[in-house]
């Protein structure tokens, strides 16, 4: 007698799955693939629109919050949609940018709330359309995606994107609205086809982006302008990168400020950075030091690189009030990248001859320039006690290092005979009548005071 022959099996089909595990892995899909499965048959069309599904995708891409959603009265699949019809061009970059500005909104609200005036709401899609058409460029989507959720902001102080001073010197960017950005795009030979992201109203300093790959820009680059003063071509300009897109640059600007990596001092944010490493303590005595460059004091050609430090010292509170002391005088030893050597000795602090007792903080800012693109510092305080007067003792400075940006030099020096230049690299200047020439050079207004130097 024949063995009955055994039914093949049927394939296994996702529509014969129950519901429960069926949405389960429906709610794997991202946005594109559940929508595609609303053409496969009706029942996954049925599922697809489930509308819990949804809410993943509008708080995943569109940062949507519960009582947003209750006020729209719509349900999450409407939503998304709706946004979707708006914004969709910018899915990949809407969040983190929309994250970013409200975190820096937050953030600023509580330190600085005036700046959080400044902001400009959003524009349309047309409005940006309509630049393009100006500038017969495109403006890459991250970029747009953020003027749609802010147009920059007005031109005031202090900028949005950071501020800078010294004795005699003040920046302060602000991050431009569409429109004045439009009216700075360059189409001039060594700035051609960039677009001023930034601007300070004191110094003319701005941040640009290259809208093409042109004069060795690489596409979205963004970068600070920096002449070559010994070249005989006015577009002979150098670069100071800041960004490889406007996504990286604003996220890592804002998150810089939201950390406290960023200090805001007397309301404005001040763009120092702080190496935790960057501490030392010297009995109930703790100095710690954050640094900055300063692109618009300095050159690639020729070399001139220029920083600022901002060094705070501090006595523990709980230091005995005996403990009290005031400085006397400074020693730096400074090494650029060369391994050249100088040594600095001075009295006092930026002409202070500060006292320091528990619980107190004293803060400065003075300056250096190096002829390397990096070097470093570190030294000693030399106090004496003011309950013993014969009593003197030194407080370690940390070394801490100054890195030059990433650069580029300008093709049009490139393609010039580089004999026409007299290049010296193996004097490190630090001299503040230097310093004050070198401001002519740059035409910078010349300021009423005097960089401190080396304080």
């Amino acid at each position: 007698m024949a063995a009955p022959v055994e039914p093949e099996p049927q394939p296994l089909s996702l529509e014969l799955l129950p519901t429960d595990p069926l949405l389960l892995i429906l709610s794997f899909l991202d946005y594109r693939d559940l929508r595609s499965c609303c053409c496969v048959s009706r029942r996954l069309n049925q599922l697809s629109s489930h509308d819990p599904l949804w809410k993943r995708h509008c708080k995943k891409y569109w940062l949507l919050s519960e009582a947003e959603k209750t006020r729209k009265n719509q349900s999450w699949k409407a939503i998304f949609i709706s946004i979707y019809s708006d914004l969709g061009r910018y899915i990949q970059y809407y969040a983190t940018l929309k994250k970013a500005w409200d975190d820096l909104e937050r953030y600023l609200g509580q330190r600085c709330p005036r700046m959080i005036g400044s902001l400009k709401d959003s524009v349309q899609e047309e409005d940006l359309d309509a630049v393009e058409a100006q500038i017969g460029c495109k403006l890459p989507d991250d970029y747009r995606c953020s003027f749609r959720i802010h147009n920059g902001q007005k031109l005031v102080v202090p900028g949005l994107m950071g501020s800078m001073a010294l004795s005699n010197h003040y920046r302060s960017e602000d991050l431009l609205d569409i429109d004045t950005a439009a009216g700075g795009f360059q189409q001039r030979l060594g700035l051609k086809q960039c677009l001023p992201l930034t601007f300070c109203i004191h110094t003319g300093l701005s941040q640009y982006m290259a809208l093409e790959s042109v004069e060795g820009r690489n596409k979205y680059e963004i970068f600070y302008q920096c002449p070559d003063q010994m070249a005989r071509n006015p577009s002979a300009i150098d670069m100071f990168i800041t960004g490889t897109s406007y996504l990286e640059w604003f996220t890592s600007y804002v998150n810089n400020v939201v950390t406290g990596g960023y200090p805001i001092i007397r309301d404005q944010i001040f763009r120092y950075v702080h190496d935790k490493e960057c501490v030392a303590t010297t009995g109930d005595i703790t100095v710690s030091v954050s640094t900055s460059f300063l692109p618009e004091l300095s050159s690639v050609h020729p070399p001139h690189y220029f920083f600022t430090y901002r060094i705070r010292i501090e006595m523990s509170k709980d230091a005995l009030p005996e403990k009290a002391c005031q400085l006397d005088s400074r020693y730096w030893r400074i090494t650029n990248a060369k391994g050249d050597v100088e040594e600095v000795q001075g009295p006092g602090v930026v002409g202070e001859f500060p006292i320091i007792s528990p619980g107190r903080v004293y803060e400065y800012t003075s300056c250096t320039t190096f002829s390397t693109t990096s070097g470093y510092m570190e030294g000693y305080y030399t106090f004496h006690c003011l309950y013993y007067k014969d009593k003197f003792f030194n407080v370690i400075i940390p070394r801490f290092h100054m890195v030059c940006p990433t650069f580029k030099v300008s093709t049009a020096r490139m393609e010039t005979n580089h004999n026409e230049y007299a290049m010296d690299e193996d004097e490190d200047s630090t001299d503040t009548d230097e310093y004050e020439d070198r401001r002519r050079v740059l035409d910078i207004p010349a300021p009423s005071g005097r960089c401190p130097r080396h304080t």
